[in-house]
């Protein structure tokens, strides 16, 4: 019997260690593991409001105010590109009720305006020149409308419902269906300059109108303050809460019955809500300039800032979509182009060398050689080092070989089977003696810790100290700020 005996234990352990760690509270589906992939991308706003110098449109600009006179988008596109955005969002309709495509849903369209005389579809445009450069590509199409004579009345709803439906029909796989909460107020509405609420808890009827977007493009992240997929982070600043959870729970604000898109409780938006009933990361949504639309007076946030906001936003886990404003001409800005290729260089620079690439790493546990140490540094989010199921601290010790010298840390959980890590701290070798260099709590997709300074060190220890279940981590890097 004992020989037997042995036999089972052997053969129970080489079975467990095959085995993979079970889940962990709400999960991210295949559209949100995609967007995860995606990090940094872009929201054009180009309308009649461009060419009135406003932020906001009224809804009363003559169609033929629209008149770019060198409209280019592959040059917004490359621009885009160059600075390290993976996607595009174009806002195909804003407040102002202007559709930048030639739909049959209202008059107010740029079929209307001089552009191509008049046979132009600057959403197909758009959507090309992203696809030409390799991007994902998405839409806004603004729910609030200062145009339309039906908006505030039942009429409006299925004239907003068709809009998305040709949006979701003639322009590809989407990757975002931008929602916001902007709703009711002063507008032309069809000639009528007025004031027109609506109640927001019903009139878009999100329910149904998000089920379209689920049905014709079931790929498409829905974004808005209350998800379904991505939220929003509470600010227009560019980042998300230094602890950043990717799960999250809509709440009514206090006085309300129901949260909807601008009404939702923004003070857990940028950090979260640990264990979340929804997997519904964060996206920090920023102006390159200091408004969404073009003004001559204004200049584009610099190289640093950016980087900054980069690790202040996808560095916690989140997404960083940046607001891009092209010019009258119909294209970005010199400067604007020069910002992003330098905020392009510096992140592509800063992380193209993982200075831990050629480390060994030892583990205080390892759940089998199908989750072991290696696979922290082989540059694969699919594979993960996991401990066995009832370790949840475990310590990883990096021996870098020669000494190096870094000032950002990258740690990567395996988010498919949720965020699983609530505390660890960083200590780094230093006159023979272990230093604490940082002490962290949520990590995520991805945790880029910035120290303040630079480190010189040939030894590193990550010390996972809190966590529900066992705990699993997919990358590890070290890398030294580009300049």
């Amino acid at each position: 019997m004992k020989p037997l005996f042995i036999l089972f234990l052997l053969l129970s352990t080489a079975i467990y260690a095959q085995t993979p760690p079970q889940p962990y509270d709400a999960l991210p589906s295949k559209r949100q593991l995609a967007w995860h992939d995606i990090e940094v991308y872009g929201l054009i706003h180009f309308t009649p409001t461009t060419f009135e110098n406003k932020e906001w449109g009224y809804g009363d600009a003559d169609p033929k105010t629209f008149n770019p006179t060198d409209f280019n988008a592959d040059q917004i596109i490359k621009a885009a590109k160059a600075g390290g955005l993976k996607g595009i969002i174009l806002v195909a309709k804003h407040h102002d009720g202007f559709a930048l495509w030639p739909t049959k849903t209202t008059e107010y369209n740029i079929s209307k305006s001089p552009f191509r005389e008049g046979k132009g579809n600057l959403v197909k445009e758009v959507e090309q020149a992203v696809r030409k450069n390799g991007l994902k590509f998405g839409v806004y199409c603004s729910p609030w409308d200062r145009n339309n004579a039906s908006y505030g009345t039942d009429k409006y709803l299925p004239i907003y419902q068709a809009q998305l439906k040709e949006l979701y029909s003639n322009f590809g796989e989407l990757f975002m269906s931008w929602h916001d909460g902007a709703n009711g107020g002063d507008g032309y509405y069809g000639g009528a300059k007025e004031k027109r609420s609506i109640d927001n808890t019903t009139y878009y009827d999100w329910n149904n109108t998000w089920a379209i977007t689920r049905k014709m493009q079931p790929m498409a992240n829905i974004f808005s303050d209350i998800g379904l997929d991505i939220r929003w982070v509470g600010n227009e600043d560019g980042h998300a809460a230094p602890t950043s959870w990717a799960t999250f729970t809509p709440m009514a604000p206090d006085g309300k019955s129901v949260a909807v898109p601008g009404q939702a409780n923004y003070p857990q938006s940028p950090e979260g809500i640990r264990n979340g009933k929804f997997w519904m990361p964060a996206e920090c949504d920023v102006p390159l300039r200091k408004g969404w639309f073009y003004h001559a007076n204004e200049k584009p946030k610099t190289p640093e800032t950016l980087f900054d906001l980069y690790l202040k936003s996808v560095g916690r886990g989140a997404g960083l979509d940046l607001g891009l404003a092209p010019d009258t001409r119909g294209q970005l800005h010199d400067d604007d182009v020069t910002a992003l290729k330098t905020f392009g260089d510096m992140v592509k620079h800063t992380f193209e060398n993982n200075l831990a690439k050629n480390a060994s790493i030892k583990a205080s546990n390892c759940r089998g050689k199908k989750y072991d140490v290696a696979k922290l540094l082989d540059g694969k989010k699919a594979s993960y080092w996991a401990t066995q199921d009832d370790i949840h601290q475990a310590s990883l010790e990096l021996d870098l070989k020669a000494a190096k010298t870094f000032d950002i840390i990258s740690l990567q959980e395996y988010i498919p089977l949720g965020q699983r890590i609530e505390a660890y701290a960083i200590e780094i070798f230093e006159n023979n003696t272990w230093k604490n260099v940082y002490n962290g709590t949520s990590i995520g997709a991805k945790r880029l810790v910035k120290l303040a300074h630079p480190v010189t060190t040939n030894k590193l220890k990550i010390n996972i100290t809190k966590s529900p279940v066992c705990i699993t981590l997919s990358e590890i890097g070290l890398y030294k700020k580009a300049g």
